[in-house]
């Protein structure tokens, strides 16, 4: 099941409605913190027929801190741990992923990275991750995702402000 929910670096050519992917010759888009600051809070929602749960702390450090935890059935299936941090002129989304035992899925030097590729107000481009402020008490995220066979999938995770 891990390749199903595993965020994954997409290449150019795979785009859907929702998010962006960023070209071999592009660079990242100008960005801070700031830009970043409507996501945070404490959200939850439903997904894979559970309860998804994101907390981002605001700026501080040159990052903004997130976790994620996805339950199913009254147990944790897995966890993100994260940040956006600013690097240069931009900011990335950086997570790692692990069980719900704690047991990392990355190499333990490992982590994915998304770099910015758009940005709207309220709303973050990240290559193949998407965040849309829709409300004060309503987020957005769109993922894309690759199944075992190849083929991409946009997902939505609707949040709630708690």
């Amino acid at each position: 099941m891990k390749p199903f929910y595993l965020l994954l670096l997409v290449t150019s050519f795979c785009t859907a409605q929702n998010t962006f992917s960023l070209g071999e010759d592009e660079t990242a888009l100008k960005a801070t913190l700031e830009d970043a600051s409507f996501m945070t809070g404490h959200w939850v929602g439903e997904a894979f027929g559970g309860i998804s749960e994101e907390i981002w702390t605001k700026a501080e450090g040159d990052s903004m801190m997130f976790s994620f935890r996805l339950v199913i059935e009254g147990k944790v299936d897995f966890y993100e741990l994260g940040h956006i941090i600013e690097e240069g002129e931009t900011i990335h989304l950086q997570l790692k992923h692990f069980s719900g035992d704690l047991d990392g899925w990355e190499a333990k030097d490992e982590f994915q990275d998304f770099p910015l590729v758009k940005k709207e107000k309220n709303k973050l481009y990240f290559d193949g991750l998407t965040y849309e402020r829709i409300s004060d008490q309503e987020m957005i995220a769109y993922v894309l995702t690759e199944e075992e066979d190849g083929s991409t999938q946009e997902l939505k995770f609707t949040f709630k402000k708690q």
